[in-house]
């Protein structure tokens, strides 16, 4: 819990608050009200950011899938093996956000920053897929090795996220089942 609202981002602090709440309690509980009162706002002060529950998960996701996209981008640096790794760890640490960055039901769908979002990491993991050599994938096409990663990394990511795999083995298995993959 934190000690209330003492800077100048509301928005990003009661982002910050609704990630932890959601990683304690899961996103079906969140509650403005609660998120408020542990903010130390008042209780109007969410609604005044984002509308409504829903657009504060909406807000929650679009702002999950940047810090993924940045993460993963810059893992790509290394391969896509690291890019796998870095979508690993990602849904590890940041579970409060990964926890709705794929629930539709929860999300305002037709939000222009969700787009954008949703897009800019699929760019960074296309562009992990894209560091593999193109024979070592030469049997699938680029959007069809995308998908296949993407399947791969967000299956190995959720189970991560839900704790049965502990941190080190979880990177391991990421980057070990990334080069298998386009072996």
């Amino acid at each position: 819990m934190s000690d209330g609202y003492h800077h100048g981002d509301l928005r990003r602090a009661l982002l910050d608050e609704a990630s932890q709440m959601i990683d304690e309690v899961g996103p079906s509980s969140l509650s403005l009200r609660e998120l408020a009162r542990r903010a130390g706002v008042s209780h109007g002060a969410p609604a005044h950011h984002f509308g409504d529950r829903r657009g504060l998960l909406t807000a929650l996701a679009a702002h999950g899938l940047r810090m993924l996209a940045a993460d993963v981008g810059a893992a790509t640096a290394g391969g896509f093996d690291e890019a796998a790794v870095a979508y690993v760890r990602f849904a590890r640490e940041h579970r409060g956000h990964y926890a709705v960055m794929y629930r539709p039901e929860l999300l305002h769908a037709d939000d222009g920053e969700l787009s954008s979002a949703r897009a800019a990491s699929m760019e960074a993991l296309m562009a992990g897929v894209e560091s593999i050599p193109a024979e070592r994938r030469a049997h699938l096409t680029a959007s069809e090795a995308a998908h296949v990663a993407w399947s791969l990394v967000h299956g190995l990511a959720s189970l991560a996220a839900e704790g049965p795999t502990p941190a080190p083995q979880a990177d391991d298995l990421a980057r070990r089942a990334a080069r298998q993959l386009f072996a």
